[in-house]
């Protein structure tokens, strides 16, 4: 078999390889948006596959759900930091992973650690450094007011409410199910 002949194949060959490797990652993002399943490759919550199911009541504390952040000073200075990746919230931001820890009338005392009307929230200790050497600011004691949540994760490292007060409700995507993950 002539040389060229030989080349024309591999090429053909990967060609089709190639265009079907596009054509089913492009069938599952698109069952992914239709099926509101989303990727979590943070350690704030398990990593792996997730569902996003809609929420049919108000938020409840210990609900884990998907939030968008709002786009304010804060959530752009995160970006920047690489605490939060890009996406298609509002701001250009990825939805957060977080479970719901206090809501409208409940009082958050920050200290070197979060207590919510009294009550210390185990694994919520403030670090005032991140994981490279950069300082962070914490949000301060409040009453979450009417039509916001505060937002918490048990990872030591996560950036949460901790760190950027209490979020609107209506970021709130849905409750976060999980559907396919590993918890390290």
């Amino acid at each position: 078999m002539p040389e060229s002949t030989a080349m024309s194949r591999q090429r053909s060959s990967a060609l089709i390889t190639l265009s079907v490797a596009a054509g089913l990652l492009i069938v599952f993002f698109a069952a992914g948006r239709i099926g509101g399943l989303r990727v979590n490759m943070t350690p704030s919550e398990p990593l792996g596959l997730w569902r996003i199911i809609p929420l049919t009541r108000a938020a409840r504390s210990g609900d884990t759900v998907f939030v968008c952040p709002p786009d304010n000073a804060a959530m752009r200075e995160a970006r920047q930091r690489g605490y939060l990746r890009p996406g298609l919230c509002p701001g250009g931001f990825a939805p957060l992973i977080k479970t719901v820890i206090a809501l409208a009338g409940q009082r958050v005392d920050v200290t070197d650690r979060i207590a919510i009307d009294g009550v210390p929230i185990a694994r919520s200790r403030i670090m005032e450094k991140d994981g490279q050497g950069r300082s962070l600011r914490h949000d301060q004691s409040e009453m979450v007011r009417p039509g916001e949540v505060y937002l918490h994760s048990n990872f030591i490292g996560s950036w949460d409410s901790r760190y950027f007060g209490p979020v609107p409700v209506s970021g709130v995507l849905g409750l976060a199910q999980e559907v396919l993950t590993y918890a390290p």
